[in-house]
């Protein structure tokens, strides 16, 4: 064997090790009593923020990745090569485990195996698929609608199959409260559980009661998603841990205040001519060359 392809072999092998390290890390966050709560990132320097305050998971959603990479909104622009690419720049600089949107597989049944072996080889831990019927719109537009569940059913069953191994994880996202009533919504998550996910997400109710109903009455740790503006009461991610949810995301608030920030900073440049006053109290240079670890790059030291 040639020496770079030695090289290139033991690389594999190293980040094989990297990628699994974080899929049991995640197991182990999922089977602890507590809730995990976990934010929407939309690219390697919101991760690596993240990651930094301390979360102990996080998410990747096609909505942060359209708006970031394309400055367009979540309408099926992104295929599967952005995001396997998305995937891959966070994981490389990331330590903590990320579960990545698998939107509705990209396709039919083929197209959700190869997005499954796709998103793992690009470092995920797990992926979250749902069910509603292309085009697709956000969780929490009116106008959605939803595949036959066994078609849902199916779909799942090839992601459990085409995984690499337990330790990644099956996250099933069901639309079908806006369409068919929350007891509709029920009943799919039982049925995805019965083809191997492992964990459910009802997305969009209604009301603080019937967030309370959901992890009662599903089979499977279930997921909340407190979008600001969407159609779900926001609660504390604590209250939701209590009612027995497992994994609490706020899945857009990062660009969100990305947006805000950029935009308070660049009206004040334009008008006032200066940002002196305005960066007072907030990140530096020197902040930013630490998170992004360039002592460490420059002396040839190991950043993993």
């Amino acid at each position: 064997m040639r020496l770079g392809d030695w090289i290139a072999t033991q690389a594999t092998h190293v980040m094989h090790d990297v990628f699994q390290q974080k899929k049991r890390r995640l197991k182990d966050l999922m089977a602890q009593q507590q809730a995990v709560p976990s934010l929407g990132v939309h690219d390697a320097l919101s991760a690596l923020v993240a990651q930094r305050v301390g979360f102990k998971m996080l998410f990747l959603g096609g909505f942060g990745v359209s708006a970031s990479r394309l400055g367009l909104p979540d309408l099926n622009f992104l295929g599967l090569r952005d995001m396997e690419q998305a995937v891959s720049d966070l994981t490389a600089v990331l330590e903590v485990p990320l579960i990545v949107d698998a939107d509705t597989g990209h396709g039919d049944l083929p197209h959700v195996r190869r997005t499954v072996q796709r998103l793992a080889a690009a470092g995920a831990s797990g992926i979250l698929l749902e069910d509603q019927r292309f085009p697709k719109r956000c969780g929490h537009f009116a106008g959605k609608e939803v595949i036959p569940v066994e078609s849902m059913m199916d779909k799942v069953l090839v992601a459990v199959e085409a995984r690499p191994d337990e330790d990644f994880l099956i996250v099933a996202r069901t639309d079908a409260r806006a369409c068919h009533g929350l007891d509709d919504a029920l009943e799919r998550i039982g049925a995805y559980a019965r083809c191997g996910a492992d964990v459910g997400f009802v997305e969009a109710p209604q009301s603080v009661e019937e967030l309370k109903r959901i992890p009662l009455e599903t089979p499977i740790p279930q997921m909340a998603n407190m979008l600001l503006g969407g159609v779900t009461p926001i609660l504390n991610w604590r209250e939701l841990e209590q009612m027995g949810f497992k994994w609490v995301v706020s899945p857009v608030e990062t660009l969100a205040v990305c947006m805000s920030a950029m935009q308070a900073m660049m009206t004040t440049f334009l008008q006032e001519g200066s940002l002196e006053d305005f960066m007072q109290g907030k990140a530096t240079l020197g902040d930013l060359k630490d998170l992004l670890a360039l002592e460490r790059w420059q002396s040839g030291v190991s950043v993993d």
